[in-house]
């Protein structure tokens, strides 16, 4: 007998994934960000980068991280400078007070994943991150909106 077909895994994590994607976005709501904005700050969490470097890491076009960096600036989130060396280039960082929204929003997705990957293991958990890692996607091939 054939599964149903609401248990194909593609249905199944389509489905899941808006659901996991919905409580996400609740979470990252606490700092009153939308979800580009706060994975741009944990991309600057680490350090200092230039703006075409956070552009590449973030797969992103230049023009699409510019509104979200005007967002962030007017926020008092991050901020640009132009580089010493090399006029042509931004430097983007965190600021300190993008540093306290960032973790609030660590606190509350932390607070998130208990929710939804309470029951697993972390050999479970570790598990599941490298299947998903494994699917055959590319966000390019794809009209993805990150919010």
């Amino acid at each position: 007998m054939a599964a149903p077909p609401t248990d194909r895994l593609g249905f199944l994590l389509s489905f899941r994934g808006e659901l996991t994607g919905a409580r996400i976005r609740a979470a990252l709501s606490v700092a009153g960000l939308h979800p580009r904005n706060a994975m741009t700050l944990m991309q600057l969490a680490p350090g200092a980068t230039s703006q075409r470097e956070l552009a590449i890491v973030m797969g992103l076009d230049p023009s699409q991280l510019v509104a979200i960096l005007n967002e962030l600036e007017a926020s008092g989130l991050a901020e640009r400078r132009r580089d010493p060396a090399d006029r042509r280039r931004h430097i983007v960082e965190i600021t300190a007070v993008g540093t306290t929204a960032l973790e609030r929003i660590d606190e509350a997705v932390s607070e998130a994943e208990s929710e939804l990957f309470g029951d697993l293991t972390e050999a479970e958990k570790t598990l599941l991150r490298d299947l998903l890692n494994r699917i055959a996607v590319d966000p390019a091939d794809h009209d993805c909106d990150p919010e």
